[in-house]
């Protein structure tokens, strides 16, 4: 079978991306793997993932299409280490270690003719966070991987050179809000069935992924143990340290507001959950907070004056 004329196997990537967007609430929501059959290209179906393999490369396409990273539960080892290196640029590997398998020659063309991807992160069994467009702007041979990006002319500067060290804080940036926040997001919203943990909001949209400890002090891809879903007054309430949670799941609130007066809020939003168990925790023991990152911040919330 023939490629695709160019122009074709541009539209069909375009075409895939905008039926994504509108699927995912413009990436804000992930999506299942059963609902990437629905999509068409000029009144066909087109799989947009290959159920067996991480990397979609079809008949039709000359280079690679898109590819998937699969979910991996806590404290289990990934089959493949789709994660960022020491510079914040992510990384691919290849199918294997043969360079010319037909899998890594289909993503090196799309390297060299600077195609844009689509990456289908797991952020759960059969879920996946779709973000999109990729671009593979560099190939590492002997770590049998490709170089990531997010614009297709980013390649690497001189190492040690100021350029350099300006484009890894713009990587790092980027990473951070096209691929580590969703995910982190997708994944911290599955895990608590997108429920607030300390009051039970179902509202998606009024409800937040908070770190228990800041993401930069975790490396790589932001885990699910380090986060709680919270609706907007209690994630708040948690960062600046008005309300903390001990090792043990426990809500507390700073004592000082214990004793104030104000509206409905305070009193039920508030001051009712001091003590009490979190509503909400993950169904699965290893997607629970980690517990010693919970008392990192327990001891920050409880210098200022808990109860």
């Amino acid at each position: 079978m023939n490629p695709w004329p160019a122009e074709r196997d541009m539209r069909v990537r375009h075409e895939a991306m905008a039926w994504l967007s509108a699927r995912t609430n413009d990436g804000s929501l992930p999506v299942r793997g059963e609902d990437l059959a629905d999509f068409q290209f000029d009144g066909e179906r087109f799989a947009l993932v290959d159920r067996q393999r991480g990397i979609r490369k079809p008949a039709a396409l000359a280079a690679a299409f898109s590819i998937r990273t699969v979910y991996t539960q806590p404290g289990q080892p990934r089959p493949y280490d789709d994660l960022p290196g020491v510079d914040g640029r992510l990384r691919y590997k290849w199918r294997g270690t043969d360079p010319q398998h037909p899998e890594n020659v289909a993503l090196r063309r799309a390297m060299q003719h600077r195609l844009p991807l689509i990456w289908f992160f797991g952020v759960g069994q059969g879920l996946y966070q779709p973000t999109f467009p990729v671009y593979l702007v560099a190939e590492e041979v002997a770590r049998h991987q490709f170089v990531v990006g997010y614009e297709p002319e980013l390649a690497a500067a001189a190492p040690d050179s100021p350029v350099e060290a300006a484009l890894r804080r713009y990587v790092l940036q980027e990473t951070k809000v096209r691929l580590h926040q969703p995910v982190f997001r997708a994944t911290v919203m599955r895990a608590y069935g997108t429920r607030c943990a300390v009051c039970s909001l179902r509202h998606g949209e009024l409800l937040d992924a908070a770190h228990i400890v800041p993401d930069s002090t975790e490396g790589g891809i932001a885990s699910v143990t380090n986060g709680l879903a919270l609706c907007r007054i209690h994630h708040a309430a948690y960062d600046r340290r008005i309300l903390g949670i001990n090792p043990d799941y426990v809500v507390h609130i700073r004592h000082d507001l214990l004793d104030e007066i104000d509206g409905p809020m305070l009193e039920h939003g508030l001051k009712r959950r001091h003590g009490q168990p979190l509503m909400v925790l993950p169904e699965i023991g290893r997607e629970r907070p980690d517990r010693d990152l919970l008392a990192q911040t327990w001891e920050q919330f409880a210098s200022r004056g808990s109860s």
